[in-house]
């Protein structure tokens, strides 16, 4: 979620799609067969063998997302999957759990149902934010607190980053 996160979770994907000896389509590209056999833990396969992310991007603002479409993995990811507002929270955290980040909450939830009836074995989540703005830490806890309520056996992993005074 947000700069912090999404750049993050950039970073995640690249380390993941190399683990994995998938390439930036989502074309498994290794050499050796055991690369492929859990990535069904981060990765639906499609029709003709693409691996497709099973991930959400969320921000308030679109220029991190347009980034991300820009970078050298932008094609691996479903376009649905990365959401964006127009206003952004302004380092806002009320912005972000009540206003501007609730009223996208929706179609985030409705992603994130889409990617869990996609899975054979839902394990849990994996939420990358940061609590020092207001998208991070305002939608990240309201995300946070619904996927609790909608998925409350399943294991929800956050790597949260704090803001530093240096």
């Amino acid at each position: 979620m947000r700069q912090c996160g999404n750049q993050i979770g950039l970073e995640f994907w690249k380390n993941i799609v190399q683990e994995h000896g998938i390439d930036n389509e989502g074309f498994y590209r290794g050499s050796n067969p055991v690369q492929t056999e859990r990535a069904n833990v981060y990765f639906t396969e499609a029709p003709g063998g693409r691996h497709v992310p099973r991930v959400v991007a969320v921000d308030l603002e679109p220029g991190v997302l347009d980034g991300i479409r820009a970078s050298s993995l932008g094609n691996l990811f479903r376009p649905e999957s990365m959401l964006c507002a127009q206003s952004g929270a302004g380092n806002n955290w009320a912005k972000g759990f009540y206003t501007e980040g609730a009223e996208l909450l929706d179609s985030v939830l409705d992603i994130v149902r889409h990617d869990v009836e996609a899975c054979d074995l839902l394990s849990g989540f994996q939420i990358c934010h940061s609590i020092g703005g207001g998208t991070g830490s305002g939608l990240g806890s309201l995300m946070l607190q619904k996927i609790r309520e909608e998925y409350p056996d399943r294991m929800l992993s956050t790597f949260t980053v704090m803001p530093s005074a240096a």
